[in-house]
């Protein structure tokens, strides 16, 4: 599988995988906020990777980057980064490896099904519409892994073809850095598991079932439409002319730097009105002048026909202006306007004592009114419409509020106090003079940090020695003797005044606005900067989903591995006691020290031993053998001098049983135990014994032949069992004839009841005396 990290016993397992951990443990943290000190070893480690491989990785997300480094650190058990780039420059398999282990191919057919939808829907048709038959459709898939993407861009654009019923060139350009996704692509074979991404139709269509049933291999119809080749994106020239681009969770692992430079780069591929294609994380940022959204939800874009050329504008442009409301809701906490339980009345009073004012009112940087002092009605009134409003801007009488306005703004932005004197402002249908003084509040000791406050200070000014102005803010016509020239001089003297006011209103208002602007464009920035932080967030969370979907499929290769292997080796071992219990061969296993490992069910007529007995010592269980008591000794024997030894024994029931005890010998020829086998050999011990009688006998025969006396053998009834020669000769009577007769026909009558008795003592295992 390309995954194995160990090959060990299983004994060996645990302690690895302990101690893989420990170390995994150690580096995680370092893995996920790299110290600045190991940034040389990082680099060294990416120019190690660059000469080896041909690819830099020092463009790619660090984060990402790290935490595969630190897990070949875990796995060669090392926890300093000194130490693996040691072993990186001495092993250039182990550089193969971290290059391969740097690329996460994660990939499916139709990955997405809801993103693939929409650009069947949204896309395809757009590709053809409006092409003759036989026109180019280019489709460029960039880090295509094993193919599976492409292959899904080219089962869209045949099922679109054959709706059109129309024939048209298609090429899938897919690229990829790893050569070896790019051979499984090309070769187009994928495992059974592809079923559960694929639609039976398209199953039927586009796929063919491999001999065994494990794995479908591609149309070569479909093949055709593709071309495969190893390619990177940071080095390698693209391809161009191109009419889709699909770059599919590829950039979650750059940086941002190499984003900015990609994007443009398919911008610059793709023709007018092109599509680009990407991951469900994954946006084309600052550049959407380049690029207009078709589907946000699928990230689905088009290139914009004409762009502008020259410098870009600023992103600010495409965010909305934000009101006060919203900035003070954007405002961090503890930056409030003003605390919530400020000493506003000992503070307000304290600045009366110094300034002497009859009415005053203290306010914040907005006008927000937090304290009034004294008898305001005459300078301030509650304005039209919804209560609740406590601003002093929106309260203030007429002739007052353009100057309050003015004069605040002077003294937040001098930090000094502000004078405006004369003020005609028009109370209960008339015009009154008054005095307007705006200073800024020191802060309170207890609460350093509070947000600036003024005072705004309002006292009756001296009589005019000349009426007051109407509305408009020009004095009545007088009708004494000076009246005209005193008119004129008043009414100049009005307007220049209000001129003035005006001039300082709209500059104050100009100079607040450009501060807004500038608020406004700094928050924007900062709005702008949060999102990259949010999109880089989002990149790295996808980057590790799609880690962890690596992992699990590497998992679950082992997996089936493992399942394939326990299948295999349940198989075996069922063979294994079918075969130990068909021989009828009693099999006992011990290991070194001589504990039982297992045994086969019919040993235990030798040795009386359960299921439960295994793990026990040899030496508490005694055979059921006639006259053995060496079976522990002989075994010790054998695994001392590994020479197999053979008895033949008896067991308690009268059995007999060929004794074998020889090493147990791994597949690596290491002694690991001793295997005892009894093989029942009663029958072959009955016929040995058999023979042997057999074989006494015909000697016995062979002597009775020879012999020139007369020997007859009769039974206990006297029937004839043998006749040699010289019984023929002396009774006549050939062997044929004698074996037909009793031992009575031959007796004179007078003698066969002496001869009867005799037989009766034979019978009763009598030894009789010799006679004639």
């Amino acid at each position: 599988t390309g995954l194995v990290d160990y090959e060990l016993p299983p004994a060996e397992m645990a302690a690895k995988l302990i101690a893989y951990a420990a170390v995994f443990s150690k580096t995680a943290r370092a893995a996920t906020a790299p110290l600045p000190a190991h940034e040389n070893e990082i680099k060294k480690i990416f120019i190690l990777l660059r000469h080896h491989t041909g690819h830099d990785f020092s463009q790619y997300k660090a984060g990402t980057t790290h935490r595969r480094i630190h897990r070949r650190m875990a796995v060669h058990q090392v926890d300093e980064i000194g130490a693996y780039l040691k072993i990186l420059e001495q092993t250039p398999v182990e550089q193969e490896v971290l290059f391969h282990d740097l690329l996460i191919g994660v990939t499916r057919f139709f990955r997405d099904p809801e993103a693939f939808k929409a650009l069947e829907e949204q896309v395809i048709p757009r590709l053809f519409a409006g092409r003759h038959a036989g026109s180019v459709i280019r489709v460029w898939s960039p880090g295509c892994s094993t193919g599976e993407e492409a292959y899904s861009l080219a089962m869209l654009l045949a099922e679109r073809m054959a709706v059109l019923k129309q024939g048209f060139t298609v090429q899938v350009f897919a690229t990829d850095i790893d050569r070896r996704a790019i051979a499984v692509a090309r070769a187009s074979v994928y495992p059974a598991s592809v079923v559960a991404d694929l639609s039976p139709e398209r199953l039927a269509r586009f796929f063919s079932v491999e001999p065994g049933g494990r794995e479908y291999r591609i149309h070569k119809s479909l093949r055709d439409m593709l071309v495969f080749s190893e390619q990177d994106l940071i080095k390698h020239p693209p391809f161009s002319k191109i009419d889709l681009v699909s770059c599919r969770n590829l950039l979650i692992y750059m940086d941002g730097a190499l984003q900015k430079r990609l994007i443009p780069l398919f911008h610059h591929v793709l023709n007018p009105e092109g599509i680009l294609f990407l991951g469900s994380s994954e946006t084309v940022g600052e550049f959407g002048d380049l690029f207009a959204t078709l589907d946000r939800k699928s990230k689905l874009y088009q290139r914009n026909r004409d762009t502008q050329g020259g410098p870009r504008t600023s992103l600010a442009r495409f965010f909305p202006l934000i009101t006060a409301t919203e900035a003070a809701l954007l405002r961090p906490a503890g930056k409030t306007a003003f605390p919530a339980k400020l000493p506003l009345r000992a503070l307000t009073e304290e600045a009366l004592l110094a300034q002497v004012a009859l009415a005053a009112a203290l306010v914040n940087g907005q006008g927000d009114i937090l304290y009034l002092h004294g008898r305001t009605g005459m300078y301030l009134e509650p304005a039209a419409g919804e209560t609740g409003t406590n601003n002093i801007f929106k309260m203030a009488r007429e002739g007052l509020q353009l100057a309050l306005s003015t004069t605040l703004h002077n003294a937040a932005r001098t930090s000094e106090t502000q004078h405006c004197r004369g003020l005609r402002v028009k109370t209960n249908g008339d015009f009154s003079t008054v005095d307007l003084t705006v200073s800024k509040v020191a802060a309170a000791p207890a609460i350093p940090d509070q947000a600036p406050l003024y005072l705004v200070l309002l006292q009756e000014g001296l009589s005019c020695e000349h009426p007051p102005a109407e509305p408009g803010g020009l004095a009545s016509a007088s009708r004494g003797p000076d009246g005209p020239i005193r008119d004129t001089k008043t009414r100049l003297t009005a307007i220049q005044q209000e001129l003035q006011t005006k001039e300082d209103y709209l500059r104050t208002a100009n100079e607040q606005l450009e501060t807004s602007n500038e608020e406004l464009t700094s928050l924007n920035e900062e709005m702008q900067s949060v999102n990259e932080e949010l999109q880089s967030t989002n990149e790295e969370l996808e980057t590790s989903k799609e880690e962890m979907q690596s992992l699990n499929e590497e998992l679950a290769t082992v997996n089936a591995e493992l399942q394939t292997k326990m299948t295999d080796l349940a198989q075996t071992n069922a063979d294994m006691n079918n075969l130990l219990a068909g021989t009828n061969i009693a099999t006992i296993f011990v290991d070194r020290h001589l504990r039982i490992l297992r045994h086969t069910p019919n040993a235990s007529t030798i040795i009386n031993l359960v299921s439960s007995d295994k793990g026990r010592p040899l030496s508490h269980f005694a055979p059921n053998l006639v006259g053995y008591d060496f079976l522990v000794k002989d075994v010790q024997a054998v695994l001392d001098t590994l020479i197999p030894k053979k008895l033949e024994v008896q067991s308690a029931a009268g059995a007999w049983y060929a004794m074998r005890i020889h090493p147990y010998r791994t597949l690596d020829n290491v002694i690991e135990g001793a295997v005892l086998t009894f093989a029942d050999i009663t029958d072959m011990v009955k016929t040995r014994e058999a023979l042997r009688e057999a074989h006494s006998l015909s000697r016995l025969a062979a002597v009775a032949r020879d012999s020139g006396d007369a020997i007859t053998v009769q039974d206990l009834s006297g029937r004839t069992l043998a006749w040699n020669p010289g019984a023929v000769r002396l009774y006549g009577w050939s062997d044929a004839e004698a074996l037909q007769m009793n031992v009575c026909d031959r007796i004179p009558q007078p003698l066969r009841e002496d001869a009867l008795a005799k037989l009766v003592q034979l019978s009763r295992a009598e030894i009789l005396k010799g006679y004639c």
